[in-house]
């Protein structure tokens, strides 16, 4: 978005490091918040906007990670000398993590971090003297409710991920026996974050206005509340052995009927991820990005680092520097060309069995405002005619749904087998920069012109759309899940095939649980939640997909507790069938 509505003030430079688990904001910063360092309104406000942007700050770091490498659809390949990382890559698409893995000591970190500087202010903001600095008492009654629900969506993701965590409410100022001494159990989070998200929406205001956000992009209101009470119970089942669909359901429809606002699905499929996304009336809530500033999705952990390494050309790039292609999607097709017969996974596969799909098209800039297409496959072919090469800037880049060592292997030559040993493997270290198709989810316009980046959508509509069909589909109501899943799919097929594409009763295609996962995938395809999706279908650790067997137990369906974390707090215990350390 562009321009932020918020006073700020120049804060020292100091991280929260979570060195005990009621600990999380011990640091020169509580000191500071208490020797009056609340003098202006700006003050107040510089506080409370600081656990924002470094709760976006998470997604690029490490959760990324989680949610797409770990999974089925995306890979961060070991091309040929490139992305080795100690085999940080390896573990997470093997799921042999351990827990000495940066991955995992930093997600933790990355995770509470914020939550500690959210109890930090909320605690500070108890004892500041706020209408003498301007500010009323319903502003003051908002800005708790959203730092709030913010620290909710924080321990949401933490408990998806770790499933055993501390629940810490306060400071090291605060009251205390608000603090858990250790982990809680996961029925006990659970009805925490229930009974929080509960209140909390009816705190906060309902969206206003029928064209997006607007300037409140980043702040919280009852419908994003009510999405993360849709998140939790439809992960229920899978996280606390408690089914809770008819819940699930109950606030999907409210959200979806307009109860706390208007929201509606984009005709135009691409419109959530697009520069003026803050005017999507699709997006329930996004983090604001600033061109040179808060920008997680074009950072090097997430969509810039998702494109061939020369490809900045083929976009109109010249000032940005080089891609790396950190995360490639993984092969639907083995070296003869032949689609892999396992159920998961193959990405482009699912998508290319609905063929006349708008997103299969090449990513193409039409102008540096418009696009097309979600992928980049074959030969990339700049504005002036170039080839885009791979980084020794001599081979040709020919993008292939396939992994392997293809190298200079022309497209009429399918399979590279007759080059010698190591060019008969398919697997993660026999990949090179030919190997997966990208897919460009957000715009990367060119820079001969303003500068446009997105909003990065955190919670869209079709996510509720698709909480409720799966809630329909769970509870035998298979035709009223298609229907709803066909309100979102409409916009990807020409009319002439929705008779063919659409799932019944509407149309011809059939709605089976693995076509449902399916959906979920293509839907949301890069936006950093397909782990999540896979585990609450008893897929992420029994599932088969390329270059990954099922594994003997589910014990990776959550993430271990870090060495450092153990050791720092005596209290912590280490999450089923990890190594543990000695006290």
């Amino acid at each position: 978005m562009k321009t932020r509505k918020w006073i700020f003030v120049v804060l020292i430079n100091l991280i929260i490091m979570p060195f005990g688990c009621t600990d999380l904001d011990e640091d020169v910063y509580s000191v500071l918040m208490e020797s009056n360092f609340f003098a202006t309104k700006a003050d107040v406000i510089a506080v409370y906007q600081q656990p924002f942007s470094q709760s976006f700050g998470t997604l690029p770091l490490y959760w990324y990670n989680y949610q797409e490498d770990a999974a089925d659809f995306y890979a961060t390949y070991h091309r040929q000398a490139h992305w080795l990382d100690n085999q940080t890559y390896y573990r997470l698409h093997y799921h042999t993590w351990t827990i000495d893995d940066t991955n995992v000591t930093d997600l933790w970190n990355w995770l509470f971090r914020p939550v500690g500087k959210i109890n930090n202010a909320l605690d500070q903001f108890e004892k500041v003297d706020y209408i003498s600095m301007g500010i009323t008492e319903a502003e003051m009654t908002y800005i708790n409710a959203d730092l709030r629900t913010l620290r909710c969506w924080l321990y949401l993701r933490a408990f998806a991920v770790f499933r055993n965590i501390p629940l810490v409410l306060t400071s090291v100022n605060g009251d205390q026996s608000k603090n858990s001494v250790g982990q809680v159990a996961p029925q006990v989070m659970f009805e925490w974050l229930e009974k929080e998200l509960i209140e909390l929406i009816d705190i906060l205001p309902a969206k206003s206005g029928a064209s997006g956000n607007g300037t409140n992009q980043e702040r919280w209101n009852k419908a994003g509340a009510a999405s993360m009470l849709v998140r939790l119970y439809l992960n229920a089942e899978k996280w606390i052995g408690v089914k809770k669909y008819t819940e699930c359901a109950a606030y999907a429809e409210k959200i979806i009927n307009g109860d706390y606002g208007f929201y509606e699905v984009d005709a135009r499929w691409d419109r959530p991820f697009d520069y003026d996304n803050h005017l999507s009336n699709e997006i329930i809530y996004g983090f604001n990005t600033e061109y040179g500033q808060t920008n997680g999705q074009y950072s090097n952990n997430m969509f810039w680092w998702s494109l061939p390494f020369l490809s900045p050309p083929y976009f109109g790039f010249s000032k940005q520097g080089n891609s790396n292609p950190r995360f490639g999607l993984q092969p639907g097709r083995d070296l003869d060309g032949n689609e892999y017969t396992f159920e998961l996974g193959k990405p482009v596969v699912k998508f290319q069995r609905y063929p006349s799909d708008v997103r299969l098209k090449l990513y193409k800039n039409t102008s540096n405002k418009t696009r097309e297409g979600l992928f980049l496959f074959g030969y990339l072919i700049t504005a002036k005619g170039d080839t885009i090469k791979w980084d020794n800037k001599s081979t040709l880049l020919y993008i292939r749904d396939q992994a392997g060592w293809f190298e200079n292997t022309p497209p009429t030559e399918i399979s590279p087998r007759n080059k010698g040993t190591g060019y008969d493997i398919s697997d993660f270290a026999h990949a090179d920069q030919n190997s997966g198709w990208y897919a460009v989810k957000y715009p990367m316009y060119p820079d001969d012109g303003p500068h446009f980046q997105a909003d990065y959508a955190e919670i869209r509509l079709p996510e509720i759309i698709y909480s409720l069909a799966e809630c329909k589909f769970r509870t035998g109501d298979v035709n009223g899940a298609g229907t709803l899943l066909n309100s979102v799919r409409k916009r990807y097929y020409p009319v002439v095939d929705h008779a063919a594409y659409l799932y019944a009763p509407e149309g011809a295609a059939v709605l089976t649980e693995a076509e449902l996962l399916d959906e979920w995938g293509r839907e949301f395809l890069g936006e950093a939640r397909r782990t999540t999706d896979l585990v609450r279908w008893n897929k992420f650790s029994q599932g088969e997909w390329w270059d990954k067997k099922p594994e003997a137990d589910n014990h990776t369906d959550i993430y271990p507790i870090s060495r450092f974390m153990l050791q720092a707090d005596p209290a912590l215990r280490q999450n089923p069938g990890y190594e543990d350390v000695q006290r």
